[in-house]
């Protein structure tokens, strides 16, 4: 499982519990992975627009201009679901050799 596809399934899987702003998705991922790149991150998002895996749409905000909220497809959906399978092989195998 490459670097992007953990990527990946960080942003698809954070889309299932909420329609999220790219600096929300920013904000949780820096939280959890110290030196996060705004960069790396909008580029990725455009990316699963592109290929169809997340959709977007605008929404007024309080404090200032419309915000771009990013939602999972279906096939986003059907993504995470394979990203997902494929994580659990990646565990069950540092398992096997004793890194957990």
């Amino acid at each position: 499982m490459l670097k992007k596809d953990i990527w990946t399934l960080c942003l698809l899987h954070l889309l299932t519990k909420q329609d999220c702003y790219g600096y929300d998705l920013l904000r949780q991922l820096h939280n959890l992975f110290m030196g996060t790149q705004e960069s790396v991150l909008y580029a990725l998002l455009r990316d699963l627009c592109k290929a169809g895996l997340t959709k977007t749409y605008l929404q007024e905000s309080p404090n200032g201009p419309a915000r771009k909220y990013y939602q999972i497809t279906d096939a986003g959906k059907e993504r995470l679901q394979e990203l997902m399978e494929q994580w659990q092989q990646l565990k069950n195998a540092l398992l096997e050799i004793g890194i957990d």
